[in-house]
């Protein structure tokens, strides 16, 4: 039951808005409560009034506290703060009283958005999320959202600093191919260093940055979902389909590219479907909004990177404070960017390749004196040890020699660093050996003189005799014999009774 209060403020609405629905939001009731009280006038019927409650006479108490609460006050608070009050209803009367004045409280207060509406080429957003856990360092996931096309592209970093952030940047401008108008992103160190009364305060790194692009950086307004929202959901779908979770049962990634070549396949597949608020494919789309953007500059922006260093042409090794690093041999002759990683004794090179700057190398800071090699930047590379010589045939005796295996270079080693005499003349007589035989038994007859030591004449045959392997000899085994069989005789015999004349 209606007061008379609401039940005048029900029709007043109705006569209002001329709609039953549109009044009862209005109201805070129901449709149905709009429709009886319109009915009912319409009859000339009196109004049905509800009798009195004993927390009629406190409800501007409780409209007073959910409006200091921000409609936030709980109902068994509410009731024990009326009991004080001397209030001797129920509990139930009060939380129901409670509800109604919130959900009026929440109509007045609720905040409406309005569709941000953008035009192609204008704005390009970005975020960051968590990537996965590559060799104990978490990488950062670079997330970018045309607005009006609605393309996303991901990119792995190894951290949020400028630097890696810059080029992040630029790698995507290069990807939809030209820089828009406006970026926008959060409230980041990168971007802006404070706020004073309200206004924030850029970073000079990023304005430079933007001035290089003829772009302008902006930060969103917080809790603003109508501006950032779409970035803030591609980051939350880039982290579902990429970070190694218990609902998509992805495997740990091995290394650093293999996190790229996810990123660059979530780009591809994400883009390639149609999108839901469009209607329409992104990539389809980007291309028509490409045509608004403009173009960038063929170098990219390397302020934020570090100082120039030129890898010398034959050694890949750079000098920064005093201290060598080393850099892939990919890179020899050309320029690199170097810097320290902040807040960390970690070293940071940088190069350039068609997509633009890309982290190359990074090592523990070091000392002088003691370089900071990394051993994949130096393929087929093998240590030269004192002693451990490696073997080269140059003639055609020592490719015949070496042909026989393993045995035979370790024997040549072996016999060398004894000072071993007639060394090649030892050496044909095995290639010999070999052709007689076979070159596995001649090859292991030689890799046991080598443990053995026996580099004098004749060792060699006497290691093949001793296994019953000299290929020069012959020998009787139980089952064959070298003595003339007798076989010839029998014919002979068979030969002289067929030519005897028969008796007479």
């Amino acid at each position: 039951m209606k007061s008379d209060g609401e039940l005048m403020e029900i029709l007043n609405a109705y006569d209002l808005t001329r709609s039953y629905r549109a009044a009862a939001e209005l109201c805070g009731c129901s449709h149905h409560t709009v429709k009886k009280a319109v009915e009912a006038r319409a009859a000339g019927l009196p109004p049905a009034v509800r009798r009195a409650r004993l927390i009629d006479d406190y409800r501007d108490v409780l409209e007073a506290w959910v409006d200091d609460s921000r409609g936030k006050i709980r109902g068994d608070k509410a009731h024990e703060r009326l009991q004080a009050l001397g209030y001797t209803g129920t509990d139930r009367t009060t939380r129901r009283a409670l509800a109604e004045i919130k959900s009026a409280w929440r109509l007045g207060n609720t905040r409406v958005h309005r569709p941000w509406i953008t035009e192609p080429g204008l704005w390009l957003q970005y975020d960051f999320g968590d990537g996965p856990v590559v060799d104990g360092r978490k990488v950062v996931l670079l997330v970018a959202w045309l607005a009006w096309c609605r393309f996303r592209v991901v990119i792995a970093l190894h951290d949020r600093t400028a630097a890696s952030v810059f080029a992040g940047l630029d790698r995507i401008f290069r990807i939809i191919g030209g820089a828009p108008t406006y970026l926008l992103t959060d409230n980041e160190k990168t971007v802006t260093t404070g706020h004073i009364a309200g206004v924030p305060v850029r970073n000079r790194q990023a304005v430079t940055f933007g001035r290089y692009y003829g772009i302008s950086v902006l930060t969103c307004e917080p809790a603003d979902p109508a501006s950032k929202g779409g970035v803030e959901s591609a980051v939350k779908l880039a982290k579902a389909d990429i970070v190694p979770t218990e609902t998509n049962l992805l495997p740990q990634y091995a290394s650093f590219a293999d996190v790229e070549a996810a990123c660059a396949a979530f780009t591809d597949h994400i883009n390639a479907r149609v999108h839901r608020a469009t209607r329409r494919v992104p990539a389809e789309m980007l291309a028509e909004e490409r045509t608004r953007l403009h173009q960038i500059p063929d170098l990219p922006h390397t302020a934020s990177l570090g100082v120039t260093r030129r890898v010398p042409a034959n050694t890949p090794m750079i000098t920064f404070e005093h201290c060598q690093y080393s850099t892939p041999a990919t890179l020899l002759g050309q320029s690199v960017w170097v810097r320290h990683h902040d807040g960390t004794d970690e070293i940071v090179i940088c190069a350039l390749d068609d997509g633009g700057p890309v982290e190359v190398a990074r090592h523990r800071r070091t000392t002088p004196g003691t370089p900071a090699v990394d051993d994949t930047h130096f393929p087929g590379h093998h240590d030269k040890v004192p002693g451990d010589y490696r073997i080269r045939a140059r003639t055609t005796a020592e490719h015949a020699f070496l042909a026989i295996g393993d045995g035979a270079a370790i024997w040549l080693k072996e016999a060398a660093a004894a000072g071993t005499e007639r060394i090649m003349q030892k050496m044909a007589h095995a290639v010999e050996l070999a052709a007689l035989g076979t070159n596995n038994d001649v090859n292991w007859a030689l890799g046991h003189a080598a443990v053995h030591g026996r580099f004098a004449t004749g060792d060699l045959d006497s290691i093949l005799a001793a296994k019953g392997l000299d290929t020069t000899r012959r020998g009787a085994s139980e089952h064959s014999s070298l003595a003339q069989g007798t076989s010839g005789w029998n014919r002979l015999n068979h030969t002289t009774i067929d030519r005897q004349e028969p008796v007479a």
